[in-house]
């Protein structure tokens, strides 16, 4: 995820000093943790920015469709290693948040902080999902400037630190006392006929997978409802209206969901959410 002179230009002249107030204030809560997917975050979307209510993430209809209160402390660009502290290497979060853009909740502290703070104060919360490691990866890509043979050098240090992360995300959520459902939201891959692209999201999955085995968290299975509904294309998510219009072209896509995207998304948490009741 990337920031543009233009963004923090509209921000400016927006003067807007933000102050976003928690979701679902009463009633059975769910607590949305993650990255731009879990944020509903739009590239380049200019004044939009100064109001989060103008992106909706899979959350929200998680949230309708299991009937309960969101509360999403989502920020695009989070990482792993960014959630658990304020000086570990992130794809952008810190920079939305210091250029005025409103997060859907409003919070200081690193995103686990906010979450441990919240746990603490909302002992009756339901439900957590937790969505990251793909900003991770995204981080050794751009280090590498996409040459294959340097990601493929550098995963498995990036996975491994993904997986450890991950652990100790969800051990800190347990010791708050929380007693409900932790989902860990895999991902999609942006084109499953790209076997490169396909196996890199494959195997940041698997590291999911064993952070949440580890520390008894539950997989949404994304990848697996993405894959399905891509049939009929061939494999290309972007055909299928799975993301957003790239910005430089409305026939190309984005790495972000769109809204039958986050729909999609929404669905197979609330799914596994009520079959590990």
């Amino acid at each position: 995820m990337h920031r543009t002179r233009v963004l923090a230009l509209l921000l400016m002249l927006a003067g807007t000093t933000i102050a976003a107030s928690a979701q679902g204030a009463s009633g059975p809560r769910y607590l949305a943790l993650g990255d731009s997917v879990s944020f509903g975050f739009i590239t380049q979307a200019g004044f939009e920015y100064i109001n989060a209510d103008n992106f909706i993430g899979f959350p929200t209809y998680t949230g309708q469709g299991a009937k309960l209160n969101i509360i999403n402390a989502a920020c695009p660009g989070e990482t792993t290693g960014s959630f658990l502290s304020s000086t570990a290497p992130d794809n952008g979060c810190r920079e939305f948040r210091t250029l005025g853009a409103q997060l859907h909740v409003s919070y200081n502290s690193t995103q686990l902080a906010f979450a441990l703070a919240f746990l603490k104060s909302h002992p009756s919360t339901r439900l957590i999902t937790v969505g990251l490691g793909g900003d991770d990866v995204l981080l050794l890509r751009a280090a590498c400037l996409g040459d294959p043979f340097c990601i493929e050098t550098g995963l498995s240090t990036v996975l491994a630190e993904v997986t450890a992360n991950m652990e100790t995300i969800l051990t800190d959520l347990r010791a708050t006392g929380f007693t409900g459902t932790i989902i860990v939201v895999n991902y999609y891959s942006v084109d499953y006929s790209d076997p490169a692209e396909t196996g890199l999201t494959i195997a940041l999955n698997d590291a999911l997978a064993a952070a949440a085995a580890q520390a008894g968290g539950v997989i949404a299975d994304v990848f697996t409802a993405f894959q399905t509904a891509t049939v009929p294309a061939g494999g290309k998510t972007c055909n299928v209206g799975l993301l957003n219009a790239s910005p430089a072209s409305e026939f190309t896509c984005d790495v972000h969901p769109s809204q039958s995207g986050q729909m999609l998304i929404g669905k197979v948490v609330a799914q596994t959410f009520a079959a590990a009741r």
